[in-house]
């Protein structure tokens, strides 16, 4: 795509192509999108695929990126109560959740993003951003060594994903583990802070 901002019919048809990708890993994970079923589910040709996503990956980065925001909208809106570690564990355990409930689709998701591929850093590191603002906004105070933790619970996250899909983990195990992380990391970097 160029840098001009797209036409509704392009916004509309990129929309599509993602919401088919998003079906076919719902049903088969990983193996099951390609751009040529990505194509036929979106009625598309392949051409039009390729011209929004430079590669299966790219695409599933997409994915990635409307479920993280699906998935957290409404926590922002309550973010305003309860304590740095309540509120993190919140944010934590609902990404569980839903991961769960949806296991097919997010083992698509982190192969897609845990990729080889260098043409998908780009739209990698703006989900990776994203993750980590949703994570600054649930913690919202002051913490020792803020950035550090962010990140630390971003990986942590990833794990909590790999655990539940690749090593097929029971989900209340990883909520725990999440819920453990949140209180051990904010809770002492808040204790240690200014």
């Amino acid at each position: 795509m160029t840098g001009r901002t797209p036409s509704k019919d392009q916004q509309a048809r990129r929309s599509r192509l993602v919401e088919a990708a998003r079906e076919l890993a719902l049903e088969g994970g990983y193996a099951a999108v390609t751009m040529h079923d990505v194509a036929d589910r979106a009625e598309a040709g392949r051409a039009t695929v390729y011209r929004y996503f430079a590669s299966k990956d790219h695409l599933l980065i997409e994915v990635a990126a409307v479920w993280a925001r699906e998935t957290t909208a409404d926590l922002d809106a309550r973010a305003v109560g309860g304590t740095p570690v309540e509120r993190l564990a919140e944010l934590l355990e609902r990404i569980v959740e839903v991961a769960a409930a949806e296991r097919t689709l997010t083992s698509a998701i982190i192969q897609a993003v845990t990729s080889s591929d260098p043409a998908v850093d780009p739209e990698r590191t703006e989900l990776f951003l994203f993750v980590r603002d949703r994570l600054a906004t649930a913690i919202g105070e002051p913490l020792l060594e803020r950035d550090d933790v962010e990140l630390v619970l971003g990986h942590l996250l990833l794990s909590a994903l790999v655990s539940l899909t690749a090593l097929g983990r029971p989900a209340e195990e990883v909520r725990t583990m999440v819920r453990t992380a949140a209180r051990l990391m904010v809770g002492r970097a808040a204790v240690s802070g200014p």
